[in-house]
This record gives C-alpha cells, structure tokens and sequence, in this order.
C-alpha cells in the first residue's frame, strides 16, 4: 500500500459489497478499466482492485445477515486507533455499524454511520 494512505485522514481504500460481484466487476473493469485479483478468504472471496498496477479496493459478495441491503460503497479512512476512533465517533453522534474488530494480517476497523446517516469505515493498519 502506498505510503501515504499510511498517514492518519488519509482515504486509504475502498470497498464495494453487493449481491453480484462478477457483475460488478464486468461493469467496473470496462467503465474504468480496473483489473481484479480474487482472493480467497474465510467464507468468501475477495476480489482487489487495481488500476495501473497499483491496489485501491475491492469487491465482495454482501454477508449473508446483510442480504437485505442494496449495494454499497463505502471508504476507509486510516486512523492511528480505532478504538478510540469508535469512541469519539460515538461521542459526537454516531452510531457504530460494526464495532472495532480486526481483519487478520492487514489491521483493525469500524464502521460507523455518521449523524446524518452515512456511512463510513475507520482503520489502522498493522505497523509492518
């Protein structure tokens, strides 16, 4: 990852969850010409999007408890600690969509949904 999606406030990926991926990633690839990797996770496949060569986001099949929703982007945005991301977002009035927990071997993340409503991911990286 580049370095400066490194740096706290930075916009460090994004993600798109729907019920079609292959789809998704006809019509991603020929609107803007981004390539995929797929990658096998625990229970899923992740397909990570590139453009010229370099890794910006990624598709996935919506979680199954989560079926009922319409397709969604959302943006990650670096933080130096998640936890006490969760906490000030929750003491300014957000609500916390999925509470910090770690993805293994890239970091620790929320979701939160801000006042207003949108939502939003939170994340700090594994020092590597």
């Amino acid at each position: 990852m580049d370095e400066m999606f490194m740096k706290p406030g930075a916009v460090s990926w994004t993600e798109l969850a729907t019920s079609d991926p292959e789809a998704a990633k006809k019509f991603y690839g020929s609107l803007f010409g981004w390539t995929f990797q797929t990658m096998e996770m625990p229970g899923m496949q992740y397909h990570v999007a590139s453009v010229a060569g370099r890794q910006f986001g990624g598709v996935m099949k919506m979680p199954a408890d989560k079926a009922s929703m319409p397709p969604i982007w959302i943006s990650y945005v670096t933080v130096e600690n998640v936890d006490e991301t969760a906490k000030q977002a929750q003491e300014l009035g957000a609500t916390l969509i999925v509470p910090p927990q770690d993805i293994p071997e890239v970091g620790r993340f929320c979701i939160i949904k801000d006042p207003q409503g949108a939502g939003i991911a939170a994340i700090t990286y594994l020092k590597r």
